[in-house]
């Protein structure tokens, strides 16, 4: 049978069969935003055992890609799987995991980062430059679209997972969940996969509900890294060797200034890795694993989250009005500059682990709160309230209550008092070495210095005397207060009882008092009262009488006068007889002393007797007695009987009565002396 008629025909049907059946599918159509995956299904050479991609026409998925367009790939030997481009939404980041590639190192986490890699859309270049498998350091930026090879790189993004994964836990998950997300690798939230922003926080306060703006930072933490020095708690590029050049440079004509080394200190060095947004470069300049001394300001980073741990923390902020004294737990050794008296801690120069002895100033500073704790100090008056009421300037005395005491009656005080108090700035460091917070000085120092003042006090006194003697109570325990925060570097500008509480009874009983002394003072009142009507009537009176009143005082004024002439007069006649009394003295005395001469004289010629007889008779003549009897007497035997006789006839006399003379009356007749019997004249 000749088929010849029918050659054409199936040379037509097996072109039509190789066409439709072998050469159509062949043809792969690969969209605007996709990527075709080439996997070769046989071949003559065998895959590495680290990396499922074939470079070299090996069986397996194949490096390169076909991009959108036409393609043409026999698909007896090939087969192209689709898969979209990697887009990184506005606002996140992509984190690029290479499942190929050599290993890495032991205890490394992520892989070495160059140039070369571009944005990892050439996988031949990547492992040409030694590219290394598991997380890649560099990042894919918002708005990024990229055609990565599904199979060379996963990419995690906030909603997607790009890629297919070698993995057989990453497979199965996917199976099961039919997908794989951010969780799958370890991150903890979505926001990790966000741009890292730096804003002002809100803070809402806990009493009030109020909300306010505060300035905020970034701390970072650094997940991969060498280890840290073993003194070292965080790492700053090269350390503190820039610190220890300034101080050896330091001269009496150049000295070291705290300004300046807190400027250098407060300042970062994070443009040397881009704000940690090139990680490689962080790592090449000496970065540490851990804790890192320099945050971030404000701004947008994209920073990887297998890497990069950020924490935002209130910047610093110090009002006009206070200081912030530093504790260092980073830097140079510690070495003290407060002296040797100073027994309480250590002051240190900027840059050195402890208490800086230069405090900050008015301002807002980036200051990690994790290495460098900054105690706020008022610098300003402080006043302090032990009360119900705080200060809402700044909360210190929240913790303070009311001063309970009891007297010594056993009557219980409920005191408020109020206490300001001053810290110089220059002395802040000094106060933060001994009593380590503002809290502690008040809550501990001041608290006992004022509590147990005012108790003891009040327990050595009765109640009545505290309440009386209040204003000198104030006075004795400002000194009191004043002495002891002197211990403390601490200024005291005044202590005031604001109230004091009594008790009930107390209070009774001082009411009573004080009605009682108002009742007196209205008694008094009413008395003074009386006394001015009494005296108002005696005025009136007076005004009636006001005629006889002056009458009488002319009169008195004659009298008075009549009285003084008498007196002068009497002066003078007075002063007359005095005169005249003394000239009589004068003559009396002459004529004694004459008389005396006299009687002297008879008695050296008579004798005593005989002149005692002449002198008595004379006496009686002159005060008109009758001497001469008349009878004569005469004397007896021995010659003396005629004197012995007169002298008796006299005495018995003179005895018998003497003449009385009185002023206007005639002498009275003196009795005569009897007349002695006449003797008989004695025998011879």
């Amino acid at each position: 049978m000749d088929l010849s008629p029918f050659v054409p025909s199936l040379v037509v049907f097996f072109s039509l069969f190789l066409l439709v059946f072998l050469v159509m599918p062949s043809f792969r159509v690969i969209g605007p935003t996709q990527v075709g995956l080439v996997t070769k299904r046989f071949g003559l050479k065998k895959l590495s055992k680290d990396n499922p991609i074939a470079f070299n026409g090996e069986a397996g998925y194949q490096a390169d890609l076909l991009m959108p367009g036409w393609r043409f790939k026999f698909w007896i030997v090939y087969r192209v799987d689709k898969y979209p481009w990697i887009q990184i939404p506005a606002g996140e980041i992509g984190v690029v995991i290479a499942q190929i590639g050599s290993s890495l190192p032991t205890g490394a986490k992520s892989a070495i980062d160059k140039k070369e890699f571009g944005n990892f859309t050439d996988l031949r270049a990547f492992i040409a430059n030694n590219g290394q498998k598991g997380v890649q350091r560099r990042l894919l930026s918002p708005g990024q679209t990229l055609p990565l090879h599904p199979v060379g790189f996963l990419v995690i993004t906030k909603k997607n997972v790009y890629g297919l994964p070698v993995s057989p836990e990453l497979q199965r998950a996917a199976r099961e969940r039919g997908g794989l997300s951010f969780m799958n690798f370890g991150l903890k939230h979505e926001g990790q996969l966000n741009v890292t922003q730096i804003a002002p926080l809100i803070e809402r306060d806990a009493k009030t509900g109020e909300e306010r703006t505060v300035d905020a930072i970034g701390i970072i933490t650094a997940l991969e890294g060498d280890p840290l020095p073993p003194s070292d708690i965080a790492s700053r590029l090269g350390g503190y060797d820039d610190i220890a050049r300034i101080e050896r440079a330091a001269t009496k004509d150049s000295p070291l200034r705290n300004s300046e080394l807190i400027e250098i200190i407060l300042g970062n060095k994070n443009n040397l890795h881009n704000n940690y947004q090139d990680f490689q470069a962080f790592l090449d300049h000496g970065g540490k694993i851990g804790l890192q001394h320099d945050p971030l300001l404000y701004g947008a980073y994209i920073l990887n989250p297998f890497l990069i741990e950020i924490e935002i923390v209130p910047m610093l902020v110090i009002e006009q009005g206070e200081v912030a004294v530093v504790k260092s737990y980073v830097g140079l050794p510690t070495e003290d500059t407060s002296g040797a008296t100073f027994k309480f801690g250590s002051l240190v120069k900027p840059g050195h682990r402890g208490i800086w002895e230069e405090p900050l100033r008015t301002g807002k500073y980036p200051i990690n709160p994790h290495i460098y704790k900054a105690e706020v100090v008022p610098t300003c008056i402080l006043t302090l309230n032990w009360a119900e009421a705080t200060s809402k300037a700044h909360n210190l005395d929240r913790e303070l209550t009311q001063i309970k005491a009891k007297s010594r009656e056993g009557f219980i005080f409920n005191i408020d008092l109020q206490v300001q108090i001053h810290v110089p700035d220059t002395k802040a460091p000094k106060v933060i070495s001994i009593v380590g917070t503002m809290a502690n000085l008040v809550n501990e120092v001041l608290q006992a210095a004022v509590g147990n003042h005012f108790r003891d006090k009040l327990q050595s006194m009765p109640a009545i005397r505290f309440i009386e003697t209040r204003q000198a109570v104030q006075e004795e325990a400002n000194e009191h207060i004043r002495s002891k925060l002197n211990e403390y570097e601490v200024e005291t500008r005044g202590v005031y009882i604001q109230d004091v509480v009594l008790p009930e009874k107390m209070v009774e009983v001082l009411t009573q008092r004080e009605i009682a002394n108002q009742e007196i003072t209205t008694f008094q009142k009413q008395k003074d009262a009386q006394d001015q009507r009494i005296s108002m009537e005696q005025s009136k009176g007076t005004a009636e009488m006001q005629a006889e009143l002056a009458k009488s005082k002319v009169g008195i004024e004659i009298r008075r006068n009549q009285a003084d002439a008498r007196k002068v007069e009497g002066q003078g006649e007075a002063s007359f007889l005095t005169d005249v009394g003394n000239a009589r003295g004068v003559e009396v005395r002459a004529i004694g002393m004459a008389n005396a001469e006299a009687y002297e004289r008879q008695v050296q010629a008579l004798g005593p007797q005989a002149t005692a007889v002449v002198n008595a008779i004379k006496a009686l003549a002159d005060k008109g007695i009758k001497v001469m009897p008349d009878i004569l007497v005469i004397g007896g035997e021995k010659g003396g009987g005629t004197s012995e006789g007169l002298i008796a006839a006299v005495l018995g006399n003179l005895t018998k009565g003497t003449t009385a003379t009185d002023a206007g009356r005639k002498p009275e007749a003196v009795p005569q002396a009897p007349v002695a019997p006449a003797m008989k004249p004695a025998k011879k």
